[in-house]
């Protein structure tokens, strides 16, 4: 059985108003110390993918580095090369702290309740939900989304030059789409491509960047991407629910009003704000994901309202556009970034690399 609570009759505002204070600055507290862990972070994380694109690979006296190495986008790569990260890791960070941080809260003071009956069972379930989140927030924010090469063949000519190159035209199913020529990574952008200023990299297929990721949406992360919306809903309206439960319950038992309760459950009123909030959030991420897979759009594209006026030439119909999306295979990546790189290449600069 849960404590009584003491309340001043005599001065319950006095009472209520102390408790808000506290719980105010606890606050205020909590999130300053987040910021400081989340800046320290974002320091380590830097001075670690600095010192990973440091050339180090000396074989039989002759100069040799990997193409990551000298990589002219702004990614930030991991275990040389094999792990693909965004340049800015605040939003991953962040994202991943308000996971583990929830569930934390949830397993520690809402599933261990005396009177919640299959505490345990209810426990492990959360425990699982929230590995399942960070696996797939993982695997989004560190594979390639499907970067395309760059042309070194051009890297002689001068922006005069190039903005003379003009546009293609390109036929599919029988309607016509332009192919756009990119200044930066002087190509020929493929259908449904673009170039992300924040990465500095076109990436195929190319639906938006997440800044609660850290990452591009692309071809080959967008299946990812999907599961790990979905499967963070699920897990918000499973720590929504058990902490409305909890609020609920108090409420009965001590027969005070809604606030007064807020203070003897803090820890379930603030996990309960944070997940109504959140699921919300990733419930209109999800439904608008949805109709786009339905549609074979992408959000670059919704927003640039690219098909109005125009029938989509990718449409291929409801049953055929969610297994393009979800069941056909991944292709491989278009650039091999741990590919060894001679010695003159590096001296001639990233643009010179020959992938």
């Amino acid at each position: 059985m849960s404590e009584p609570i003491v309340v001043d009759d005599q001065h319950p505002s006095l009472f209520s108003q102390n408790k808000i204070v506290t719980l105010v600055s606890l606050k205020l507290k909590v999130v300053t110390s987040i910021c400081g862990c989340v800046g320290k972070c974002c320091v380590i994380w830097r001075k670690i993918s600095n010192a990973d694109r440091l050339p180090r690979f000396i074989r039989g006296g002759t100069e040799t580095t990997r193409v990551y190495h000298f990589w002219p986008g702004k990614n930030v790569f991991f275990c040389r090369g094999r792990l693909i990260c965004g340049p800015d890791p605040r939003g991953f960070l962040l994202t991943a702290f308000s996971i583990t941080l929830s569930s934390w809260i949830f397993c520690a003071y809402i599933a261990n309740d005396s009177t919640l009956e299959h505490s345990s069972f209810i426990t492990v379930f959360a425990v699982l939900l929230t590995v399942s989140v960070l696996i797939n927030l993982v695997t989004v924010s560190t594979i390639d989304p499907g970067i395309i090469p760059r042309n070194a063949s051009l890297a002689s000519l001068n922006d005069a030059q190039l903005r003379r190159i003009k546009s293609r035209k390109l036929v599919i199913n029988g309607i016509e789409v332009r192919l756009k020529f990119c200044r930066i990574c002087r190509i020929y952008r493929p259908p449904r491509s673009s170039h992300c200023t924040i990465c500095d990299n076109c990436v195929e297929k190319f639906d938006h960047h997440c800044p609660w990721i850290g990452q591009c949406i692309g071809l080959r992360n967008y299946r990812f991407y999907l599961m790990f919306t979905t499967s963070a809903l699920i897990f918000f309206i499973y720590i929504f629910a058990f902490s409305c439960r909890k609020i609920n319950r108090r409420i009965l038992e001590t027969r005070l009003w809604f606030f007064r309760t807020i203070s003897s459950c803090p820890e379930a009123f603030a996990l309960a704000s944070f997940c109504f909030v959140a699921v919300w959030f990733v419930c209109g991420i999800v439904c608008f994901h949805v109709y786009l897979v339905m549609k074979n759009q992408t959000a670059y594209e919704n927003l640039r309202r690219r098909h109005v006026d125009s029938p989509n030439p990718f449409n291929k119909g409801i049953l055929r556009n969610i297994k393009e999306v979800c069941f056909v295979r991944l292709p491989s990546s278009r650039v091999d970034f741990r590919a060894e790189a001679t010695s003159q290449m590096c001296h001639g600069g990233a643009d010179q690399l020959q992938l």
